[in-house]
Order: structure tokens, then C-alpha cells, then sequence
């Protein structure tokens, strides 16, 4: 067989979870998936996959292959679509990346509406609260809450998100309003990690920045989980501003030290730089942008 066939093979695999849904979306015989996959890793001289009867995982080997194989099968694609003349035309798959939640709650919408504007476009998301390389992992679109750093990539500003200390009504009328930051020695928290860096929460007061280092026996790694803590009375919370708009609106939580929060993060869309840019991937882009900066939870 030849490579270009087993890379693609042994991506399907690897997307799919196994041989044979890998075998179905290609229509081909799982023995047939199974031998390319076997030839590849034999070519290679090394294992890309564990297999047992359950499951087929990645090793170390396969996730960096398959990175390079996604790269590879992507640029032929896009070598195909130039040779047939429809560079122009929104057509392909669309790799979308975004924060967990926020994939979840602004970014999938707007890609339903998207794949209904577009019939020839598909699109693959992997949401994850980590930073993801645009270029190392495949992904063709990257929504990212962070100020950037220099990058040979296009950015595109599409609005902002604060960081809100919040707490259940409940909770507040127990153990009071905190007023200023020295009000916080008496209050429970609820550690979000990725919201608290070096185990710190960021203040602004007047333009000078403050910080204040919360003690907590709940230490929790994703957002919804320190969110329904909060909404059961647990404590006070950091998160960003979007991920508790409804329960604000809602008052199932109010914002404290509002006057206090740092200055907001900024909401990017990122790709390549726009000589490299694809129809369909441009049609990606400027929908979400479009969509993003209507968004009412962007400030």
C-alpha cells in the first residue's frame, strides 16, 4: 500500500477509536484497516497504537505521527482543491479548537448555524482547557481567551471576558458581602486552578494591581465543577464572566468586588496567515467572527 493510504488509514483509526468504525467510515473491510495500519507500523519499525479487545489508544510514537500525518493529509487536500480550481469554494472539513466551556456554551451554537449556511462543510472541534498549536496538532481555527503572544498567525479580536468573583446568594447572606480585599480573610473559596496561577487571584484598584492569595480545602480543575459548587453554597469563586452569565441573570449567583476585578481578557479567532487560508476555513472564520462579536457575554 502506498504511504499517503496507510496515513490516512491509520488517522481514521485514531479518530474513529477503532478499527472497525475506522473500516465503516472509509468502506473498506476491517482486516483491510487492519493490515495498512499493521504495514505502516512495520515501515516505521515502531508501535503507534495499543490495542486490546476494548479499545485502541495512541503511544507516545502515534501521537506524534499522527500530528505530522494531520498536517500532511490537510496541505494534500488542500493541493487537491487547487488543482481542481475550487480553491474558492467553502468545501472540507474544519478543524475548531476553544476552551472547554466556552466551546460548549457560545462557540457550538455557532457552529450548528454554520454547517446549516454550509452544506459542503464539516467540522471536527476539539474543546480542551490547554493551549493548543495550530500547527503541531492539525487544528485549522483556534478560539483562545488570553492576550497573545507574537505569532506568525492571524488574530482576530472579537470582543472580551472578565474575571468575576462570585458566590451563591445563600452563602452571602450567611457569612456577609466582602466590601474590599482585606473582607476576604473571612469568607470559604472554592479554588478554580486555571483561574487562580501560582495560587493567586489578580486584583485592579485605581490601576494598581494587588493580588490575594485564597486559602481552600476544594481545589478543583474544571470550571463547571467550581460553578455548581458555588450555586450550592460552598463559598466564593473565580471564574469568567461568561461561564456564569445565566445564573447571574438568573440570581442564582452575584458578583462581589466587582470595582476590584483586573482588566478583562481578550477573545481571539486565530489561523494561519491569510495567504495560506483556504476558502473553507475562511468561511469558518468570518462566521464565527461575525457571530463572536454579537455574542452578548463578549463584552
Amino acid at each position: 500500500m502506498d504511504r499517503f493510504h496507510t496515513m490516512t488509514v491509520f488517522a481514521n483509526v485514531a479518530d474513529e477509536g477503532g478499527f472497525a468504525p475506522a473500516a465503516r467510515r472509509l468502506n473498506m473491510s476491517p482486516p483491510s484497516v487492519t493490515r495498512a495500519v499493521s504495514e505502516l507500523e512495520e515501515r516505521l519499525g515502531c508501535r503507534l497504537l495499543h490495542r486490546t479487545t476494548r479499545s485502541v489508544k495512541l503511544t507516545e510514537a502515534g501521537e506524534r505521527y499522527l500530528a505530522d500525518c494531520r498536517k500532511i493529509l490537510a496541505e494534500v487536500e488542500e493541493a487537491d482543491r487547487h488543482a481542481a480550481g475550487i480553491h474558492a469554494a467553502p468545501r472540507g472539513s474544519v478543524s475548531v479548537s476553544a476552551p472547554l466551556l466556552f466551546g460548549c456554551m457560545v462557540v457550538t451554537p455557532i457552529l450548528l448555524d454554520l454547517i446549516d449556511r454550509y452544506s459542503e462543510i464539516s467540522v471536527r472541534t476539539l474543546f480542551v482547557d490547554r493551549i493548543v498549536h495550530l500547527l503541531d496538532e492539525g487544528i485549522d481555527v483556534v478560539v483562545r481567551i488570553a492576550d497573545l503572544p507574537d505569532s506568525a498567525l492571524s488574530a482576530i479580536y472579537v470582543g472580551s471576558v472578565r474575571r468575576v468573583l462570585c458566590a451563591a446568594p445563600s452563602y452571602l447572606a450567611e457569612h456577609g458581602v466582602p466590601r474590599d480585599l482585606s473582607d476576604l480573610d473571612r469568607h470559604q473559596f472554592i479554588i478554580h486552578t486555571a483561574m487562580t496561577p501560582g495560587g493567586e487571584w489578580a486584583f485592579d484598584d485605581n490601576g494598581r494591581s494587588q493580588g490575594y492569595r485564597p486559602n481552600s480545602r476544594l481545589l478543583l480543575n474544571n470550571g463547571d465543577a467550581a460553578i455548581k459548587a458555588a450555586t450550592q453554597g460552598h463559598g466564593i469563586t473565580r471564574v469568567l464572566s461568561y461561564q456564569v452569565a445565566p445564573l447571574i441573570e438568573s440570581g442564582a449567583l452575584e458578583i462581589v468586588l466587582e470595582h476590584l476585578e483586573p482588566p478583562p481578557a481578550p477573545v481571539h479567532v486565530l489561523h494561519k496567515e491569510p495567504g495560506q487560508t483556504s476558502a473553507r476555513v475562511r468561511a469558518v472564520v468570518d462566521h464565527m467572527v461575525e457571530h463572536l462579536r454579537k455574542c452578548p457575554d463578549l463584552a
